[in-house]
Formats: C-alpha cells, structure tokens, sequence
C-alpha cells in the first residue's frame, strides 16, 4: 500500500526567494511522498532572478513556480496542509492565517540571501548558501519516518531540522 502523500508550504514573506527554493527543493527530494508549496503574506509578484538562476544551475524543475500570497492555502478547494514551515524571520513573526486541518508548523528561519552585495558573485554566493542551508534541511525532513513518529516527537525534529547551523550542514 502506498504511503500518504503530505502537503507541505514553505512561507516567506516576499516569496520571491528562500520560500521558492524549499518548494522547488522538496518536489526534488521528496517527489512521490510529499506536495510541495510555497506562499508569502505580502508576496513580490516574481521569483527572484538569482533564486532562478542558482535552481537552473542545479537541474531544478521551476515550471509551475510563481509568487503568491498564502491566502490561496485557506479558502475552500485548497489543499489540506500537513506541514507549515516559516524560511524567514518576518514571516514568523507575523499573524498567520488559520490554516484548515492543524497542520504541524516549524520555523526553519534561513539568512534572507536578497539583500546588497557587492557584485552578482557575491549575490550568487548568498543565494547559493540558503538553497544549501534549505537543501540540507529538507532532506533531513525528507527522510523522517513521518508515519511511525508521535506528534510530540516529530514536533521535536521539526525543531532541531530549524536549528541545524550551518557549520553542522558542511
């Protein structure tokens, strides 16, 4: 018998970045057991270019992606979610709706990587470090035995997958 499916939504609050590379990440690890979603509450209305670049340079699908505001993930026809996790900090921080069937939420906070650089190399770089921070993350989460754990416990993994540093990801 095939296992369940879960829902998963990645919320940031642009959407335009680090929301989109964990959408994009976990339909690459977690394509047969998990449905991937990203949103945001005050969305941008376009992926970042360099989100797109860094997915493009690592074979990522990013057909289907857009920006959007997490609204969509409330209303009647929308997706049950299983999982909810918040990539930043503002979004955290920030009234979410109520979302229907009490999914599990962690917050999995990543340094926001749009900000000023320098140069694109420097920009490529704090990209490319959140889609590994997210890469590493995700494929923890990927690989729970979701269906054989308590609530409480896997409550507590989520947690300790959103507290992972980088030095422990290398």
């Amino acid at each position: 018998m095939a296992e369940k499916a879960y829902n998963v939504l990645f919320l940031c609050t642009g959407n335009s970045a680090r929301s989109i590379l964990a959408e994009a990440l976990l339909r690459h690890w977690g394509p047969e057991k998990f449905r991937s979603f990203s949103a945001g509450s005050q969305p941008r209305g376009k992926i970042h270019p360099m989100a797109l670049k860094v997915l493009d340079n690592h074979r990522h699908e990013t057909a289907g992606l857009y920006s959007k505001r997490w609204d969509e993930f409330v209303g009647p026809g929308a997706p049950k979610m299983d999982f909810v996790f918040t990539v930043c900090d503002n979004a955290a921080g920030e009234t979410c709706p109520v979302w229907p069937g009490q999914p599990m939420t962690a917050h999995w906070g990543i340094e926001d990587p749009d900000r000023t650089y320098q140069n694109q190399e420097e920009e490529y770089r704090g990209f490319l470090k959140a889609y590994y921070e997210l890469d590493a993350r995700i494929k923890l989460f990927t690989n729970l035995p979701l269906s054989g754990l308590d609530k409480l416990t896997l409550q507590k993994q989520l947690d300790e997958i959103g507290a992972i540093s980088e030095t422990e990801e290398t």
